[in-house]
């Protein structure tokens, strides 16, 4: 995996305490057979967990003195020194278990979940309350939760209080988790033209789908584009992205 330089400093991060971060990836059902990535490792409280429940951890730390304290200290972790924004991510099927930084979560998930050909297993993301629950209600939808809940179901796990953390961030936190659907809505090689349809359908309203957008479920939008893309119409764009 190659690092990344476009900045050496981490956002402010809120730490989980040792017996939360234990309860989380036990909750996570990480096994010995699993990669598993620790976005914004931190101090390693995750990455220790994971470190005894997986069979390989990358740790993820933007924070070059962070990042430093980290190396070394178990045999089956690999630390790289980068922003989980960009951070290359593995070809191989892999998990991701992480405390993420509060500023910038929407730029991860697009980074996790944009392309349906990145071999994302299962994501469980510490992330702020209201963000958790905004991307696992169905009604009002978003472009972006109906494209990502094509190849992944999302829920929310539980709430975390801001005593979960040292230092306490200002508002709750929960756990969001992302899982590959084992029989996806669309195949993976339509993810280009469908995010375009979905863009074009919620900037045009009901003229495109014939629907208010913000209340159809992703169900409700996959069987549009099936239906459209079927019948010979255009879709909203020129041909699906490979």
């Amino acid at each position: 995996m190659r690092t990344a330089r476009r900045s050496r400093r981490a956002p402010s991060q809120h730490f989980l305490r040792k017996a939360v971060a234990a309860e989380l990836v036990r909750d996570a059902g990480v096994g010995p057979g699993d990669l598993v990535l620790d976005l914004g490792a931190g101090t390693g409280r995750l990455t220790a967990e994971l470190a005894h429940a997986a069979r390989r951890v990358v740790a993820v730390e933007l924070d070059a003195g962070l990042a430093r304290r980290l190396r070394g200290r178990w045999p089956n972790v690999d630390v790289v020194e980068a922003d989980a924004r960009e951070v290359e991510l593995p070809v191989e099927p892999f998990r991701v278990v992480a405390n993420l930084p509060f500023h910038g979560t929407n730029v991860v998930l697009r980074h996790l979940l944009d392309d349906p050909r990145v071999p994302l297993l299962r994501a469980d993301l510490v992330v702020e309350w209201g963000v958790a629950v905004k991307r696992c209600l169905p009604w009002p939808s978003t472009v972006n939760g109906v494209v990502w809940s094509a190849w992944h179901t999302v829920r929310v796990e539980r709430r975390l209080p801001r005593r979960a953390f040292r230092p306490p961030p200002s508002v709750d936190a929960g756990v969001l988790v992302f899982e590959r659907r084992p029989q996806p809505l669309l195949p993976v090689e339509l993810a280009g033209d469908y995010r375009r349809f979905v863009a074009r359908g919620f900037r045009l309203g009901s003229r495109a789908v014939r629907a208010e957008p913000r209340l159809l479920d992703p169900h409700d939008w996959a069987a549009r584009y099936l239906a459209i893309t079927a019948s010979g119409r255009p879709s909203g764009s020129r041909r699906p992205c490979a």
